[in-house]
């Protein structure tokens, strides 16, 4: 979603108050992702496709550490 013509940023809300998280924006087509501690320094673009097979991957427990 756009605000004002620029992205509306969320973040998780299992981050509680921390900083240390990954915010996302929803745009057409795409999603955007940034560090929360450093949100003026380069955003990560990726399709929706691609953003939803992620998603998948981290529900299903893919991404986990060893």
């Amino acid at each position: 979603m756009v605000h004002g013509g620029k992205p509306l940023w969320r973040r998780s809300s299992k981050s509680g108050n921390e900083n240390e998280c990954v915010e996302v924006a929803v745009e057409p087509g795409r999603v955007l992702a940034r560090d929360s501690k450093r949100p003026a320094l380069a955003v990560v673009t990726f399709t929706v496709g691609v953003w939803a097979e992620f998603l998948d991957a981290v529900r299903a427990g893919e991404l986990q550490n060893p």
